[in-house]
């Protein structure tokens, strides 16, 4: 992160979004001050807390977008949750602490796929040595045999392990049979918190499928081509070469000191905690929220999570409630507060053009996946732009969204006659939109169908 400057991640949000310079700037100091604490020395590093924020905006302005491509940018484990789910069926903080748990299993999941990468050279070295070992087996030792037979025995096994290793690179092994020892995990045990009901209990059977697990050699034999024997052989060899201990060790670290928990619909739980109701359910999830946002110790099968040092970015339309209507200790928690600005015709006309996977360039790559070229006429993408604008005015205010159905209802002739009419071009004009969408939008009855 030393090279990301805060002008740098502004530079690398602007490829993906368009305006919110403010919110972007938020999260750009955000971010540059987990770097910075973290060559801080001594004591010291442990007291400098991190810079939650709360972005405030309308859906579809871009702040899951923030979070999410800043994350990426920090190859940090990064979560998405809604605070409303944790008020489900009245029980007042759900499980609030899964989404901790959640975010340690996607941390082990990109280290062991990265580690996994560091040792698969010498996996298939290894398996190829297996392989071959198949095919052509060491001779036992005789009882009695002499020094000279055993070198000329030793001599001609080389020579014929060396074409068979010739043969094996060349593929004309591939086709052959082998029996493959087959190794399997050891077996799962059980770890129940106490304190967090028995919803918790958990059989560590993630573990086993993502195969962080260590292997032992079993007597289970397989039956398969030496191709797939080889391909096999690789991921049993990477399995055991990446070590449990240190992938969570890795994990966790990662976790603490650069995890990203996005919590989105936070003013779903703002509620005035002297009502009763709906209120008593969300001040209880603000309060079960409010340990794990100031930092605590959060069990979970790999041992303790400390979460003083997560940043924790929290989103809402706060159009009903408003920030200062959450509990005073979990506004303190939050310090950094955006707003996020509604979307002009202007900026929607940059979104549809200009980010790095704008709309237009995945209509484009989906239509050649058919051999098709589709073009967009300049004022055709700004009369799109203009449409969507008319219908977030018109009905919900759903941000960039609305251009994703705008786009579906404008290429939904072509998008269903492409493979069998055999089309080669595809040029949008202004016209083509405002025969296609203006009927849509005039209409009252119609207008639901493009939500």
């Amino acid at each position: 992160m030393k090279r990301f400057t805060p002008t740098k991640i502004v530079e690398e949000l602007d490829k993906y979004i368009i305006g919110q310079d403010k919110a972007k700037r938020a999260v750009a100091i955000a971010l540059r001050n987990r770097w910075r604490r973290q060559q801080v020395k001594g004591e010291l590093q442990h007291e400098i807390m991190p810079n939650n924020i709360i972005l405030i905006g309308p859906t579809g302005v871009g702040k899951t977008e923030i979070a999410r491509r800043l994350s990426k940018l920090a190859n940090a484990p990064f979560i998405k949750v809604e605070a409303s789910k944790f008020t489900e069926v009245g029980y007042v903080g759900r499980d609030v602490e899964s989404m901790v748990r959640e975010l340690m299993n996607i941390a082990l999941n990109d280290v062991r796929i990265e580690m996994t990468r560091q040792v698969q050279a010498k996996a298939k070295v290894n398996a190829r040595n297996r392989i071959i070992d198949i095919l052509y087996p060491r001779q036992p030792v005789i009882p009695n045999e002499t020094e000279e037979e055993t070198q000329l025995k030793s001599e001609r096994h080389e020579r014929i392990r060396k074409k068979m290793e010739k043969l094996f690179d060349s593929g004309e092994l591939n086709e052959r049979e082998v029996e493959v020892s087959a190794e399997r995990p050891k077996p799962s045990h059980i770890e129940i918190f106490s304190q967090t009901g028995m919803e918790n209990i958990d059989f560590q059977l993630g573990d086993i499928m993502a195969g962080i697990l260590p292997f032992k050699r079993g007597d289970r034999k397989k039956k398969m081509k030496v191709k797939d024997a080889y391909n096999y052989l690789v991921d049993e060899e990477s399995s055991r070469l990446v070590k449990r201990e240190k992938v969570i060790e890795e994990a966790k670290n990662r976790v603490e000191n650069n995890g990203i928990i996005f919590i989105d619909e936070l003013d779903k739980i703002a509620g005035n905690e002297n009502l009763v109701g709906a209120d008593v359910s969300r001040s209880g999830v603000q309060r079960d929220l409010l340990p794990i946002v100031e930092g605590s110790n959060v069990p979970t099968k790999y041992g303790l999570i400390d979460t003083a040092h997560i940043l924790f970015i929290a989103a809402g339309a706060f159009n009903v409630s408003k920030p200062s209507d959450l509990i005073p200790e979990l506004q303190g928690r939050f310090p950094i507060r955006e707003e996020l600005n509604s979307l002009s015709k202007e900026d929607l006309e940059k979104i549809l053009l200009y980010p790095k996977n704008s709309l237009t360039k995945q209509y484009k790559a989906l239509f050649a996946a058919e051999g098709v070229k589709l073009d967009f006429e300049d004022d055709a993408v700004t009369e799109i732009a203009d449409f969507a604008s008319r219908a977030n005015e018109k009905m919900e205010d759903i941000g960039a969204r609305r251009l994703h159905t705008i786009m579906n209802v404008l290429l939904d002739e072509y998008l269903f006659d492409m493979p069998d009419k055999k089309i080669k071009t595809a040029f949008i004009t202004k016209e083509m939109v405002e025969n296609k969408l203006n009927k849509i939008i005039s209409d009252e009855d119609l207008s639901k169908y493009i939500l």
